[in-house]
């Protein structure tokens, strides 16, 4: 290119050359852009020509357009050595959480916007909803869930295709809800764009890069942010991977380690089902299992039957199992813990034997509930054995007693001895004093009061069975009626209904036992007939109705115990009490009258029954009194009257 020439006293005209030497070195130096119009600038101030200032200015476009070039792919550059670290950096992390939060923290930095924030797919639900937000304020916008095709995160997520608004709120393309434009409108976006999180072809979610102002994405960050999502996928997919192989590992540490303590349970189960066994089929009590049981949960323990009578007791702080524990053990099948006592029902079946009660222990283990519950399955076993001895006993009982009150063998004393020797191998003595009882109870009761009975009888060295509608009882006692007085309270109070109890004897051998039993029935008749239900007693209780029913009437007894005290006086002092009775009644109950036939003062008959009532008590007057005072006083004097001479 030739130089022009400059005229005289002139500026020399500029070089292009040189001035594209300039713009190749600011091109170099990557200088800005507002530099590059400095080459055409000075050309036009020497005055260079047209055609200079045009090759010029053209070199100056393309320089500026290679410039631009140079910035894209410098920038292209960045970007994919930033992508790269984040590829790096999201492969070293394993928490799911720590993946999601690098992933929105690095598409906000790459894209420079004012937010980033990720939605999660809910293949349950059928929605996505917000996971992750990094720049956020608004709590509903974190909250939102976005069903399919819903919204622009919606819709990305339903297409698996990328989608971007440069102004959301006033972009009709999109289904617009009422939730999401509330959440959007708190947080302020304007411009958003939204990328699928794709592992294989399965979509996972979404990833979102937004501003709060209107903002125009260029395909370039689209394909960056996308690229990002790419590489979040598989960082995230790898992270739930892991996450579900070590809950999976946890899983199975865990099973392992339940397997081995069940495996430990069942052995110690069995080491404790043997040995309760081995007691029971040694011929132990209940005393003897309730100890093992104790020593082996180390609590106190309490054994009952079914009708709550205590059989054995370990350690004094056990408490007496409560019924509602027993009835709901009972129900279902299994130990519970009522007032911080463990109750376990002992049954066979249906049927309910009795109960375990285990103290001390509040926070029983399932392995030691499971070894209780077990434990109450051999106090079964030992029940079930005990009842079947005791009943095999009792028959034989029964059977003894049936035939002691028939009245076949009292002319016979070979049947007799033979009875007696049968009684002492069951541990009853016929040789003792021998009281007769009959106890009465509501139909329905009797089976239990037989049962509460026999063990009564077992207790009293006695024999006991149901006979003739009732039961009846053999005890050795001297004194019938107050025994029947006792058994009466005792056996009402634990049936919770009255029982009545006619009491006979005491009888001396085996021969006298089948009268003893009609007169403890008619005892039993006359206690009813009378009012007295629930009440125990013998004839010689009932007063002259005793006298008048009774077969071996004591009537000298009988006397003595209405008028003892008076006739103890009048022996004493020499007085004459009996008669001033006497005279009394049959006058009508008229001091006056009696007085007359006494041939003494009114005032000393008065005072004579003064003496009297002291000596028999206040009451001595009442009807039912003064009803017995007459009869001994016609018995005593029938005492005193000469027998018939005889021809």
């Amino acid at each position: 290119m030739a130089t022009a020439h400059a005229r005289p006293g002139t500026a020399p005209a500029p070089d292009a050359a040189a001035a594209l030497r300039e713009l190749f070195d600011l091109l170099g130096r990557h200088a800005p852009a507002e530099q590059f119009a400095r080459p055409a600038a000075a050309a036009r101030a020497a005055g260079a020509d047209r055609t200079q200032l045009a090759l010029i200015e053209d070199a100056t476009d393309a320089a500026l357009a290679v410039r631009r070039t140079l910035d894209q792919h410098r920038r292209r550059e960045a970007e994919l050595s930033a992508l790269f670290d984040t590829a790096g950096d999201l492969a070293a992390l394993t928490d799911l959480d720590a993946v999601l939060r690098a992933i929105v923290r690095r598409a906000r930095l790459l894209l420079r916007t004012d937010v980033a924030y990720l939605t999660l797919n809910d293949p349950a639900a059928g929605d996505t909803f917000m996971r992750v937000t990094d720049g956020c304020a608004s709590a509903t916008f974190q909250q939102l869930r976005l069903g399919m095709g819903e919204g622009l995160g919606g819709l990305v997520a339903q297409t698996a295709r990328p989608y971007a608004s440069a102004d959301y709120r006033a972009d009709t393309r999109f289904q617009h809800t009422r939730a999401i434009d509330t959440g959007v409108g708190e947080e302020g976006l304007r411009g958003i764009l939204g990328v699928p999180l794709r592992v294989g072809s399965r979509v996972i979610g979404v990833l979102y890069a937004a501003d709060r102002s209107p903002r125009d994405f260029t395909p370039d960050q689209i394909a960056l942010l996308a690229s990002l999502a790419d590489h979040a996928a598989v960082a995230i997919d790898g992270a739930r991977l892991l996450e579900e192989t070590r809950a999976a590992l946890v899983e199975l540490n865990t099973a392992t380690a339940t397997a081995h303590a069940q495996s430990e349970a069942l052995r110690r189960a069995a080491e404790t089902h043997d040995r309760l066994t081995d007691i029971v089929l040694r011929g132990g009590d209940v005393a003897d299992v309730a100890a093992e049981i104790a020593a082996l949960l180390d609590g106190g323990l309490v054994i009952q039957d079914a009708d709550g009578t205590e059989l054995a007791r370990v350690g004094a702080a056990a408490p007496t199992p409560p019924a509602r524990g027993v009835a709901a053990s009972r129900a279902g099948g299994r130990a519970v813990p009522v007032d911080g006592v463990w109750v376990s029902a002992v049954l066979a079946g249906p049927e309910l034997l009795g109960s375990v009660a285990l103290s001390g222990r509040p926070d029983l283990t399932d392995s030691d509930r499971r070894l209780f519950e077990r434990a109450s399955l051999d106090t079964a076993l030992l029940l079930l054995l005990r009842r079947t001895v005791a009943e095999a006993e009792d028959r034989v009982r029964g059977e003894l007693l049936d035939d002691l009150l028939t009245a076949a063998h009292a002319t016979d004393p070979r049947r007799a001895e033979t009875l007696a020797l049968r009684a002492r191998r069951l541990g009853v003595d016929l040789t003792e004093p021998t009281a007769v009882l009959v106890l009465h109870g509501e139909p329905e009761l009797r089976t239990r009061l037989a049962t509460r009975a026999l063990r009564r009888a077992r207790t009293l060295r006695g024999l006991a069975g149901p006979l003739g509608g009732h039961v009846v009882l053999l005890a050795p006692t001297a004194e019938p009626g107050p025994l029947a007085e006792r058994l009466a309270a005792e056996l009402g109070e634990a049936l919770g209904a009255p029982v009545t109890v006619g009491a006979a004897g005491p009888a001396d051998g085996p021969a006298r036992l089948p009268a003893a039993h009609a007169e403890a029935l008619r005892c039993l008749q006359a206690l009813t007939v009378l009012g007295r239900t629930g009440e125990g007693a013998s004839l010689p209780d009932l007063g002259f109705v005793g006298v008048l029913l009774g077969d071996r009437t004591d009537v000298t007894g009988y006397v003595h115990r209405v008028l003892g005290p008076v006739l103890d006086y009048d022996a004493r002092r020499g007085t004459d009490l009996v008669r001033t009775l006497e005279a009394y009644f049959d006058q009508g109950a008229s001091p006056a009258r009696a007085k007359d036939v006494l041939h003494v003062h009114v005032n000393t008959v008065v005072q004579r029954l003064d003496r009297t009532a002291r000596l028999l008590g206040a009451d001595w007057n009442t009807p039912a009194r003064a009803l017995e005072l007459q009869l001994a006083l016609r018995l005593n004097r029938l005492s005193r009257s000469p027998g018939p001479r005889r021809g």
